[in-house]
């Protein structure tokens, strides 16, 4: 175990063994493995978004195998799904790939501006399954965010007491938030906080923009001067929100169908700011995989794999 890893490890210090090394598989494995940056591929989008748009970029992404292998031959950290793509590789792939299962989802068949998730998995499947962490989303800014919350708390406790590792997808969305403050910086930040104060170890937000949405908050952005105008900044600031970056922060990998340039910008931004890595799902899976593989290793060199 690499020094840097030991480091992070000490953060969790009221996990009992068990989380502690999972977390460490998450840490140690793949080409970022020990640097204490993680790249994840994450494919709930079929669930969110449905089959068509999800998968017909690229068709092979049908097959739930075709991810379970991206990640592999990719060198990910993990691989993060819902419980249908889990269940549907699981024993073929067992133990080549750190498992997140996200316990729930949500689907696109209605607009809501307030929007919610249903759990869709438990925390004894990802037992059964050999998953190393659980995946929940939160709304922070949805008129259903409380009970997000407490769902969040309560499968948090039961996953540490498991010793399971909690990923938390933290974000800003509802009725109350204009388009633009569901990426403010304010908001983001705010976004992260209340992920580790869940007790969330890994904490996935989006890229910041440099627009502040709450007045209140405006006025302390001003007074204090903080810095916000790079996204590097943004990202700095989006970290030291998360307990003064002693939680783990990764950033979502940038809109559907950015091209290259744009992502290595992002990759290089939270690598500049102090961010813990990415979580790429369609910029991965609706390539062709060799594009995939490529812009998936881009990202890894960024963020400082071994060759």
């Amino acid at each position: 175990m690499t020094p840097r890893v030991k480091e992070i490890l000490s953060w969790y210090g009221a996990d009992n063994p068990g989380t502690l090394a999972n977390l460490a598989r998450l840490l140690g494995h793949g080409r970022l493995g020990g640097t204490g940056r993680l790249v994840i591929l994450p494919v709930d989008q079929g669930f969110e978004h449905g089959p068509a748009r999800s998968f017909a970029p690229n068709p092979p992404a049908y097959d739930p195998r075709y991810h379970f292998e991206l990640a592999i031959e990719a060198g990910c950290n993990a691989y993060a799904a819902p419980l249908g793509f889990i269940e549907a590789g699981a024993r073929d792939y067992a133990g080549q790939i750190p498992l997140i299962l996200k316990l729930n989802d949500a689907d696109s068949l209605r607009e809501d501006p307030d929007p919610d998730q249903a759990q869709t998995a438990e925390v004894k499947d990802a037992l059964r399954l050999g998953a190393a962490a659980i995946g929940f989303t939160i709304y922070p800014g949805s008129s259903r965010q409380y009970a997000l919350f407490s769902q969040a708390r309560a499968l948090a406790a039961e996953a540490k007491a498991l010793g399971l590792a909690v990923v938390v997808w933290s974000y800003p969305r509802g009725s109350q938030l204009s388009e633009a403050g569901e990426t403010a910086i304010d908001v983001v930040a705010y976004a992260a906080q209340i992920a580790a104060q869940l007790g969330a170890h890994i904490i996935k937000v989006k890229l910041p923009s440099d627009h502040v949405e709450q007045p209140a908050a405006k006025a302390v952005y001003e007074k204090e001067k903080i810095p916000i105008s790079t996204a590097a900044e943004r990202v700095a600031h989006v970290v030291q929100s998360a307990f003064a970056g002693r939680r783990i922060v990764i950033f979502s990998g940038g809109a559907a169908n950015f091209d290259d340039g744009a992502l290595h910008a992002e990759f290089e931004a939270i690598r500049d700011g102090g961010g813990f890595g990415s979580i790429v799902g369609r910029n991965s899976f609706q390539r062709p995989r060799p594009d995939a593989l490529k812009m998936l290793n881009d990202a890894m060199t960024i963020y400082g794999a071994r060759p």
